[in-house]
């Protein structure tokens, strides 16, 4: 009778030996199963950023050039009207010096 019970009890430890083993195995799963998708979503997250990222690099990219343009033509004009004095300058010194010398 007590070798029955110690078989009883042998069989029950060997059961629950069994039932934790399958269920490290089931955690085991679902943690690298919870992983893959993570690094799945990690990914999928980074190559949305990268796009948005580019997005936003185009859209500055073209606002510089537009400011560019528009800065070169401001000084442009700002230099066309510094040639433009300079010459009424010269010509007028040129005018005082002539009516200087011959006066």
């Amino acid at each position: 009778m007590a070798s029955e019970t110690v078989k009883k009890i042998l069989e029950a430890e060997a059961e629950a030996d069994k039932k934790n083993a399958d269920a490290r195995r089931r955690a085991e799963e679902i943690i690298n199963s919870a992983k893959s998708k993570a690094a799945v979503a990690v990914q999928k997250k980074l190559t949305e950023a990268m796009s948005e990222s580019d997005k936003i690099r185009k859209e500055n990219q073209s606002r510089l050039s537009d400011y560019i343009s528009e800065a070169a033509a401001e000084c442009n004009k700002t230099l066309e009207a510094l040639e433009s004095s300079a010459e009424k300058n010269m010509d007028a010194a040129v005018d005082s010096i002539i009516k200087g010398f011959f006066s």
